[in-house]
């Protein structure tokens, strides 16, 4: 479902992309490539929009961005939604894939989709819709950010979910490490180009997991 924006004036988009959890630690827009001009890009999971309004406001690219929670889509548009190249959605992130007809030519996930979806479906999903040698990003939050060792593969591990209203719910999460994920790629004829952890400065553990893949 295409959401409508709401009349008005855009706000700004901001200055920076974020992978992590924690503002300006690691890589930025940067790491999509380096000209983002009129890219064809997809957002699996775009929460308050403002990654995906970087994108389009700072780098002029044409993004489609969306997102289950009509909430957060919602809250999306009435900061951003008239940025030029720059469409909200709320749909499911498999549904989407199965029903257009668009080719990408960079799908991206900030603690979105990615993780939250059986990797073995969604990322053969991704591959289809995204042209060959395109570019995969996404980061999750990090499977030792808790001092535990790495999902073993197929079976998710159930962890809370805070949603926009306050609340929490208990949701199925694929925290694989970055061997387990070169391995999923591979099986969606996608190959791992980069993996890299993010953290805040002063602690021992690192919070997410950021990889960079390319369709073959």
């Amino acid at each position: 479902m295409q959401a409508r924006p709401i009349a008005g004036e855009p706000s700004p988009p901001p200055a920076r992309l974020e992978w992590g959890t924690y503002p300006g630690i690691g890589p930025g827009a940067e790491l999509l490539g380096r000209a983002l001009r009129g890219r064809r890009i997809l957002e699996l999971g775009c929460g308050d929009g403002r990654n995906a309004a970087h994108l389009a406001g700072r780098h002029h690219a044409q993004v489609t961005a969306i997102d289950l929670i009509d909430l957060q889509t919602q809250h999306a548009l009435e900061q951003y939604g008239l940025l030029p190249g720059l469409t909200f959605l709320t749909c499911d992130a498999m549904r989407y894939l199965r029903q257009t007809s668009t080719v990408f030519d960079i799908v991206y996930s900030i603690f979105g989709a990615v993780g939250l979806v059986d990797p073995r479906l969604l990322l053969t999903a991704i591959a289809l819709r995204l042209r060959p040698h395109g570019i995969l990003a996404f980061s999750i939050p990090h499977p030792q950010r808790a001092g535990t060792a790495a999902a073993s593969g197929a079976q998710p591990r159930h962890s809370p979910l805070h949603l926009p209203d306050g609340s929490r719910r208990l949701v199925a999460r694929w925290e694989l490490d970055a061997a387990g994920w070169r391995r999923a790629l591979a099986q969606a004829d996608m190959r791992i180009t980069a993996a890299t952890e993010l953290g805040h400065p002063g602690r021992d553990r690192p919070t997410a997991l950021v990889i960079t893949a390319r369709r073959n």
